[in-house]
């Protein structure tokens, strides 16, 4: 059994909330969790969103039980987030799952650069509020034989996939550190770029989205 000591009781709470949040976008959620010395990382994809979401987890200690150097691993985020103890402010790392695609396709460690145009975040919230408004308002005035789920992924695209200010980011992409906890009043977000991908970044957590899509080339398989 391998047990991560995480930082203080904070700490356990934001992963647990975490969880929760991805869990209730998809009950069968796996997580991927990366760790090297005190920084613990865990991935997940909450399917509304596609995107990848990472929350950053500061660790006490590495592990015990005698692991290795690294950790790196694809489990159940439902069975993840049963084992997390706020109180002792540590988590056990369930049995392996087989990783849905998405797991293999993650961002780049390094080569992360500063993109200008970001909103500022009452406005990136009033953004948010707006297109969230404007998809119930056109899925509502649209008949009943016609609101079938390929009209309704049709007019979520067409609102999630338009970009944000002066930036390349997706809409959905902040939609989703809002919905995630991410993005929190009086706490500005950053915008980074690393070929590909492009990540919203803030201290609770990241949003990360490929330009061309997750199957598109040009990936880092891990």
């Amino acid at each position: 059994m391998t047990v991560l000591h995480l930082a203080d009781e904070g700490e356990a709470a934001d992963l647990a909330a975490f969880l929760s949040r991805l869990l209730h976008y998809d009950r069968g959620a796996a997580v991927r969790l990366q760790a090297a010395g005190t920084a613990l990382a865990v991935f997940g994809r909450p399917p509304s969103f596609e995107v990848l979401a990472v929350r950053a987890v500061r660790l006490a200690k590495p592990y015990e039980k005698g692991l290795e150097a690294t950790l790196d691993v694809t489990v159940s985020a439902g069975e993840f987030l049963e084992s997390v103890d706020e109180k002792a402010a540590t988590a056990v790392v369930p049995g392996a799952v087989t990783g849905p695609p998405w797991a293999g396709v993650l961002p780049p460690r390094g080569g992360w650069r500063a993109e200008p145009g970001l909103p500022a975040p009452d406005d990136l919230r009033s953004l948010v509020a707006a297109v969230v408004a404007e998809f119930r308002s056109r899925t509502q005035e649209l008949p009943s034989e016609q609101r079938t789920r390929a009209e309704l992924d049709r007019i979520g695209r067409d609102i999630w996939s338009r970009t944000v200010g002066d930036t390349r980011l997706p809409v959905r992409a902040v939609h989703a550190a809002q919905s995630l906890g991410f993005l929190r009043p009086g706490v500005p977000p950053a915008l980074f770029s690393s070929g590909a991908w492009l990540r919203l970044r803030t201290p609770y957590g990241s949003i990360a989205v490929r330009r061309a899509g997750l199957g598109a080339l040009d990936v880092s398989v891990r």
